[in-house]
């Protein structure tokens, strides 16, 4: 651990449908709050993991029982000018960068409080699954400041009017309050917690590969596309898929099953 017990761990497990990778956020003394060495961290964390191949999924969790992040640090909050406020808001943005552009899914494991630029890297990844007892919040307002970078992607997960009440009002939500607005896709009691994790590991290693990154990147266009462009940029990517023999071998034992193979 380094000297202000900042680190980001990944680890690396072998499954029998491919490599999972479970990065971890450890400053629990703080809650997890981001640091800009534990930002740079996490950054060079995806950017590395972005070049496995053999790559299926990524698992983002905080250390501990308390805390998946809680927000920016203060002690570096209170401290920033106009001269450094840049650079240190775009290391948020850059974390959620490189998990966006991660060509596998990353599932956000929410342990605890999720608040601040921890709740917007939780809205970059691909699903969250919450503890029933986590805590989610937007406080910027709070403390004379906006919410921003990744904070325009609530507007997505949970509609206009939710977002504005969730940046402007600064209010805390409960882990059923956030499933409800859609903020989360799955909640579980902590007994439950993991097992809930396990089953999308388990759903994501049965689906083709190659699909699965195909899908992340059709989802990203989906994004900025107009609804014709997606459309045609959908055409594209099923086309692409067909360049190797993945969906052949996947459709094969559907046959078997049913009792027709050649």
């Amino acid at each position: 651990m380094r000297a202000d017990d900042v680190k980001v761990e990944v680890e690396i497990e072998e499954r029998a449908g491919g490599r999972i990778a479970r990065v971890t956020l450890d400053h629990r003394a703080k809650l997890n709050s981001l640091t800009s060495d534990l930002m740079d961290q996490l950054r060079v964390a995806f950017e590395d993991l972005a070049g496995d191949d053999a790559l299926r999924m990524v698992v983002l969790t905080g250390a501990g029982e308390k805390s998946f992040m809680g927000g920016a640090n203060l002690d570096e909050l209170a401290a920033l000018t106009q001269e450094t406020a840049r650079p240190f808001i775009t290391r948020v943005h850059l974390v959620c960068k490189a998990i966006r552009d991660l060509p596998v899914p990353v599932l956000a494991r929410v342990n605890g409080y999720c608040l601040g630029a921890g709740l917007e890297i939780a809205a970059a990844c691909d699903g969250r699954v919450a503890i029933d007892t986590a805590v989610f919040s937007m406080p910027e307002t709070r403390v004379g400041l906006p919410s921003v970078v990744e904070a325009c992607l609530l507007p997505r997960l949970v509609g206009w009017g939710k977002a504005r009440e969730i940046v402007l009002l600064a209010r805390n939500y409960s882990a059923a309050e956030a499933l409800a607005m859609g903020l989360v896709e799955e909640v579980a009691p902590a007994d439950e917690f993991d097992a809930k994790v396990g089953r999308w590991i388990d759903d994501l290693l049965a689906a083709a590969p190659r699909a699965v990154r195909l899908q992340k990147a059709l989802v990203a266009d989906w994004e900025v596309m107009s609804i014709d462009d997606a459309i045609q940029a959908g055409i594209d990517s099923l086309v692409e898929a067909f360049s190797t023999d993945e969906p052949q071998r996947m459709i094969q034992p559907f046959f078997e099953r049913r009792g027709d193979a050649t």
